[in-house]
């Protein structure tokens, strides 16, 4: 029996990542699952030359296929597989790598071949060597796209979710981004986000700017002027959003089960207490893109290339998000 847009595995385009990191062992260990393969089908950006390479030096096998098989991978090839990279290095040879790698995955998903991308982790500075000029992958992804809505890099750690309203901007800007509007899109985005990932009423916290709340306007305005309002209007809207909240406590009541996801001001304002809370578990989700895009949370790690000690959890989490994520997204393109 054929099976229906609904009943389809998501399609999940998935890139080896900094070729002088870790992001190639966690490639082939993720392949090398079995019911990864079940979950989604899945394109590698490699050839079989370098894909068998790396599943020698990390001692797993990992099955592929010319076309879409259950259990396999298949392989789209790369345009500069097998070119060598210097490992442990920042280099310009290493970003294009990944550049040429994440402009075929967005190819993939424009012809309709894919419904969600993953990558292995990257190093910024190989990327900026390699000519991407934007603040972040994020800004990058948009341009390449043409897409000038609303984006937020989204931060995952299992039972929790952050956006952030600013991100990768002088503190000393931070006030004049903030109004209704742009509280109100970070808002919407992550309840968005976050239904994708599989929570139907997502509980939604947002943060103060200013210390104490602004404590009634004695420590700012943000809160009265902007922030509140921008909570009014989400929950007009039908999200469950609540606050603003002193974020020097926010977290503390996210820990303990009160809300799905919390909206930050700023960049620091929510990492710093995400990275504390898991670190070693943290997914990154370019959120707003017309695709899902995943990744780990954490870099390269070139300190620890070769030794087959790389953390495999955040890049499996970052998968089953791609995964559920894609799965929406093949069922809202029809």
């Amino acid at each position: 029996m054929r099976q229906t847009v609904s009943e389809a595995l998501p399609r999940v385009a998935l890139t080896m990542g900094d070729p002088a990191g870790i992001g190639p062992e966690l490639t082939v260990r993720l392949l090398a699952t079995p019911e990864n393969l079940h979950k989604a089908e899945v394109y590698v950006l490699t050839d079989a030359a370098e894909l068998k390479a790396v599943a020698a030096e990390v001692g797993v096998e990992v099955p592929v296929a010319d076309a879409p098989t259950p259990g396999r991978a298949v392989l789209v090839g790369s345009e500069l597989s097998g070119r060598p990279v210097e490992s442990r290095t920042v280099s310009k040879a290493a970003g294009e790598r990944v550049m040429v790698d994440l402009l075929k995955a967005l190819d993939l998903y424009r012809s309709g071949t894919v419904d969600a991308i993953m990558f292995t982790p990257l190093n910024k500075g190989s990327l900026h060597l390699a000519g991407m000029h934007e603040e972040d992958e994020l800004r990058w992804f948009a341009k390449n796209l043409g897409f000038e809505g609303t984006t937020s890099e989204l931060n995952f750690i299992p039972g929790l979710v952050t956006s952030r309203v600013t991100s990768h901007i002088p503190l000393k800007d931070v006030a004049a981004r903030i109004n209704a509007n742009s509280v109100l899109a970070a808002i919407r985005l992550l309840d968005d986000v976050v239904k994708g990932s599989g929570i139907a009423a997502p509980r939604l916290a947002v943060c103060a700017l200013n210390p104490h709340a602004g404590e009634n306007g004695q420590f700012g305005r943000e809160e009265i002027e902007h922030i509140a309002p921008g909570v009014e209007a989400a929950r007009a809207q039908g999200i469950d959003a609540t606050g603003p909240y002193p974020c020097d406590t926010v977290f503390i009541r996210a820990r303990n089960g009160d809300f799905d996801g919390v909206i930050t001001m700023y960049h620091d304002q929510g990492q710093i207490a995400m990275k504390l809370m898991g670190f070693d578990r943290g997914v990154t989700v370019q959120g707003g893109l017309p695709v899902p895009i995943a990744t780990p949370a954490h870099g390269t790690a070139f300190e620890i290339v070769g030794k087959g000690v790389a953390n495999l959890g955040p890049s499996q989490h970052a998968y089953d998000l791609a995964v559920a994520l894609g799965r929406r997204n093949r069922q809202n393109r029809g």
